[in-house]
């Protein structure tokens, strides 16, 4: 169990940080000498690092509070909410319990989160909550309606916290994420239809990891952004 008692340090908070988009912020923010801890379920990343790793199934709110429960001496809090699963099937096909699942991780855990975190922005008058939809919820895509579903979601949950806390100094925003090269979706992805899906793009290729480092790091500095859904998906709508 990692311990967040750092003497009013700052804190960067990462769920999802054992693979793709979270285990890449993780690794550039502590290479770039921030303070940062995060969260993995299902498998420990390489290179496991138990001080400030945690196993926290985020879907389930004891095991969150739990993990949460010494912070009362971390301040100037980002939260960046990364973890989420995926399950793709046509609807009249799909398996009840897997689409429940991923809307238990994916929109139930991420609140669980916010949930045990914001009390704390809020007595502090301090708080960055990023969280992660996807391009999904925008197009029109045949088999993920759990995971557009879920993510879809993230945008009024997003909006409505955003109103909620902005007079206590906490804002509330989101990235809607297309391809990236890295983690979930590309690698999911056989190279040939890549290929299509880049021609669709202005740019002809896909979203590099960096990229999505500096719109979280871009949030994460700009105050008066709130309640905002960037598109970091290289379509034009």
């Amino acid at each position: 169990m990692v311990l967040l008692s750092l003497n009013g340090r700052n804190m960067i908070i990462i769920t999802g940080a054992s693979k793709g988009i979270g285990k890449y912020l993780f690794d550039t923010f502590l290479k770039n000498g921030l303070e940062v801890i995060g969260t993995y379920n299902a498998t420990p990343p390489e290179n496991f690092n138990s001080e400030r790793l945690s196993k926290v199934d985020i879907s389930d709110y004891v095991s969150v509070k739990t993990w949460l429960s010494d912070s009362k001496n971390v301040s100037n809090i980002a939260l960046i909410n990364c973890a989420g699963i995926s399950y793709n099937s046509f609807a009249h096909k799909a398996d009840i319990g897997k689409w429940r699942r991923v809307i238990e991780v994916n929109l139930l855990g991420t609140f669980n989160v916010i949930h045990c975190i914001l009390p704390l922005m809020r007595n502090q008058n301090y708080g960055r909550i990023i969280n992660f939809s996807s391009v999904v919820a925008q197009l029109a895509t045949p088999g993920v309606s759990a995971y557009a579903a879920s993510k879809s979601a993230l945008w009024g949950l997003t909006k409505s916290l955003a109103a909620e806390n902005a007079s206590k100094g906490v804002t509330v925003n989101s990235i809607n994420l297309g391809y990236v090269n890295i983690g979930m979706g590309v690698n999911d992805v056989p190279p040939e239809y890549q290929k299509i899906l880049k021609e669709k793009l202005p740019t002809k290729k896909f979203c590099e990891p960096v990229d999505v480092y500096n719109t979280v790091q871009y949030l994460i500095n700009t105050e008066y952004i709130n309640g905002t859904s960037i598109d970091l998906n290289g379509l034009l709508f």
